[in-house]
């Protein structure tokens, strides 16, 4: 009995020590850097809050500059109920009245209060103790009136003006977490009542934020199946965002604002559960994460490979020639001919790749090439990860002074239809290509000018 407790405590500390391990490159790479993170006020409601906090501090400790923005939506309403106000709601937004602002600047400061609090704790035996966080805000954010929209006057409900990203940035480099938190300041020194999505897409864009991370209430974005989407580009947002615009409009205010973020410069947007327990660490600390992430792989630097990259490309290989999609070759082939792969990395692991062999020609045949072994990791097929590495090499081709590019598959004829190349014949490959056809795998032939 006592054996078994002992391995049961081994191999719990075991994992624990595999996960610290490979965590270990994510907390290298995530020091210094410049996190925006969003909540609403229902998350501050969830019993899993005081979790979300102790992360907070976490990430604080691990050397992540944090922005903290937090809207507080049922608050408001709350207040607003006991006060007997009516405040109503146009096009999803607030229609703020000067009876109501009360109401919403008491909400927001409770809210501010109840943060600064939280991160103050120190108490013995809890995540907290020996953490000494300052926690500051202020007017760092100008404002303007929304104006009136429809014919609707929102009189004091207003958007983003302006950013004090310099203030901003001397309180992070001072080692502070600031909080914001949906108000803001018009130069004439009236209270607008903002969007927190506003603000804190508008904060991660101005300070050019390395992450921008809302906090909702389901785990991420879901598709048609109800099957978590690891990962999407901000291209692929509208026909998402359409579809929970009247149904579920947290999800459409986080999906429009990580779309303009996205492509105004924020290269990682995630989207995650207040609800769950360790979402933070989990999306910031795992290769596989969380929720989604929004992000546009252009960013992600196609290169050409080298010899430490053949480990990775014997995993991500490995499978599909199991499969009997690629063709084996062995490290020791990988190793000869790994000048010939482009790779698309991330954290150290191969996301996608291809080769490009030029082939041998005749005098009177065309310079040609062979575009093999396309494959992308099963976690991001769903991404452009394959057309991007096809187009560098297609590029790397027309540079080499190669005019026509072949391509042999047994599964995937459609996609390369798809991308420009047009069915061929064995008897279409040049003549030193042909001798090499394997005619047991009988695989097909596509060809595309370049």
């Amino acid at each position: 009995m006592q054996t078994d407790a002992l391995e049961t405590i081994h191999s719990t500390t075991q994992q624990y020590v595999h996960w610290f391990r490979h965590s270990a490159p994510y907390i290298n790479a995530h020091r210094g850097k410049t996190f925006v993170l969003m909540f609403g006020g229902e998350a501050v409601q969830h019993e899993n809050f005081q979790h979300i906090i102790h992360d907070i501090a976490l990430l604080h400790s691990l050397g992540i500059r944090l922005i903290l923005v937090h809207g507080a939506r049922p608050q408001i309403n709350a207040n607003l109920q006991e006060k007997g106000i009516q405040s109503p709601i146009h096009i999803n937004r607030r229609v703020t009245t000067r009876e109501a602002l009360p109401c919403i600047m008491n909400a927001v400061g409770s809210i501010r209060l109840q943060i600064e609090a939280l991160l103050s704790m120190g108490l013995a035996n809890s995540p907290m103790f020996g953490a000494r966080i300052d926690v500051v805000s202020g007017n760092f954010v100008t404002a303007k009136p929304y104006g009136i929209r429809d014919g609707v006057n929102f009189q004091l409900t207003g958007e983003v003006r302006s950013i004090d990203t310099e203030a901003i940035q001397r309180h992070l480099d001072n080692h502070n977490i600031v909080v914001l938190g949906a108000t803001g300041y018009s130069t004439t020194g009236e209270v607008f009542n903002l969007l927190a999505e506003e603000v804190a897409t508008k904060t991660a864009i101005h300070l050019k934020a390395d992450k921008l991370i809302f906090l909702g209430q389901q785990q991420g974005l879901l598709d048609e199946h109800g099957q978590l989407l690891r990962e999407i580009t901000p291209q692929q947002l509208d026909q998402h965002i359409t579809q929970h615009q009247n149904s579920h409009f947290e999800i459409a205010l986080h999906l429009h604002n990580a779309k303009e973020a996205s492509l105004k410069g924020v290269h990682r947007v995630h989207l995650l559960s207040y609800a769950y327990d360790g979402a933070l660490i989990e999306e910031l600390f795992t290769r596989d994460g969380h929720g989604t992430m929004i992000t546009d792989a252009h960013y992600e630097e196609v290169r050409m490979a080298n010899i430490g990259d053949v480990g990775g490309l014997m995993n991500l290989l490995r499978p599909l020639e199991e499969e009997g999609i690629l063709v084996y070759r062995s490290r020791e082939r990988l190793e000869s001919e790994i000048e010939q792969f482009a790779v698309i990395e991330r954290d150290g692991t191969i996301l996608a790749c291809a080769a490009l062999y030029p082939i041998p020609t005749a005098t009177n045949e065309i310079q040609s090439a062979e575009i093999a072994c396309v494959a992308v990791h099963p976690s991001y097929r769903k991404s452009n990860r394959g057309s991007q590495i096809l187009y560098f090499l297609e590029e790397k081709a027309h540079h080499m002074g190669i005019q026509q590019l072949f391509v042999l598959t047994t599964r995937t004829a459609h996609w390369f239809l798809e991308h420009g190349f047009i069915s061929a014949s064995v008897d279409d490959l040049p003549e030193a290509r042909q001798a090499l056809y394997n005619y047991q795998r009988n695989s097909m032939v596509f060809k595309k000018l370049i």
